[in-house]
């Protein structure tokens, strides 16, 4: 695939996958000056697929409002969503392989703006909203702004099973990494590149904004969320997401993810279960014992084997929550310093 270069997002011409074309929880209204300003160290990431009944009204949205440099990640689409961004005139990144997280991670090494408005093209945030992430951004106030789609969530935007879902996943994040956070799966996001390409990403799929936040967390970003509206999805389109399967995924990597972040989280958990299982045969071989004079052999054994390792791995925990906390302070130290 061939870059060809023209007025847009920033980018190096080679061969690749480029294709180019000409406070926390603060309501805030967007006045009608926000459409008269003009954002040329900004980036709007557009990550689609099959969304062209969305995409070029999308695009033509944040034109209207100054934004200049608009790149759409394309997965690959099989309908007109290329040819409809490059109508409205955005340029277009091919991503090599599949999955959002994997065009992300491939997007971010190629764009040379200072900072990077992520939004879905499926038409469920608002444009006109972009004002309220990227302010705390460039006034310096952020390093990483959230947009939590629970501040003003639409009828019908989210069904029962995916509010749960995202619920549980919220509540999760909140106990493992101590950070309150109400929507770590927003697909609305503002950041500076220079912070999103310090974070070390790795999953392709889309669990991907989960990883944003989690790794943010643990290089001491600055990370604010603010209220945005979500809306349903227009008519006649599909989501991608798989309620179960994705969000298992989502949990399995925040749950991954934990052995750093909160040891004492995870081994301890380990180890609870290890001590509870152990602690419950205890209790029947004590029973048989001091009702019948029955000697399980085996299962006290057992009862010791599992007690003794879930202790130890209590421990291990302990000892590796202390070194967490280190790295945590060393790690936001340096961000601090090279910024």
């Amino acid at each position: 695939m061939l870059i060809v270069a023209k007025d847009g997002c920033s980018g190096k011409s080679q061969e690749g996958s480029y294709l180019t074309r000409p406070v926390h929880n603060m309501i805030t209204t967007v006045s009608r000056a926000d459409a008269l300003l003009s954002y040329p160290d900004v980036c709007v990431l557009i990550p689609t697929l099959n969304e062209e009944e969305s995409i070029e009204s999308v695009i033509r949205e944040f034109q209207a409002l100054g934004f200049e440099n608009i790149l759409v990640a394309d997965g690959h689409s099989t309908d007109a969503t290329v040819a409809k961004s490059e109508k409205a005139g955005a340029r277009i990144f091919l991503q090599s392989g599949s999955g959002k997280g994997q065009a992300l991670k491939e997007v971010f090494e190629v764009i040379d703006e200072k900072y990077i408005l992520l939004i879905d093209g499926d038409g469920t945030y608002l444009p006109e909203e972009a004002s309220l992430l990227l302010t705390p951004v460039l006034k310096g106030r952020a390093d990483h702004v959230v947009g939590n789609r629970f501040g003003h969530l639409k009828g019908g935007a989210l069904k029962r099973l995916n509010m749960f879902g995202n619920k549980m996943i919220n509540r999760f994040f909140v106990l493992i990494y101590r950070v309150q956070l109400t929507d770590i799966l927003s697909g609305y996001r503002a950041f500076t590149a220079e912070g999103i390409r310090s974070l070390e990403l790795s999953t392709p799929g889309f669990e991907i904004e989960s990883e944003i936040t989690i790794e943010s967390v643990k290089k001491g970003m600055r990370i604010m969320e603010v209220p945005i509206t979500y809306m349903p999805r227009p008519a006649g389109t599909k989501t991608k997401l798989n309620p179960l399967r994705d969000g298992l995924k989502i949990v399995l990597t925040i749950f991954r993810m934990a052995k750093t972040e909160n040891p004492m989280f995870l081994f301890g958990l380990i180890g609870s279960v290890f001590g509870a299982v152990g602690f419950l045969i205890g209790l029947y071989v004590a029973r048989d014992w001091f009702a019948w004079r029955i000697e399980h052999i085996p299962l006290t054994i057992l009862t010791a084997i599992l007690i003794i390792v879930g202790i130890q791995l209590f421990i291990i925990g302990m000892l590796g929550d202390v070194m967490a906390s280190m790295h945590r302070e060393m790690m936001r130290e340096i961000y601090r310093k090279n910024k």
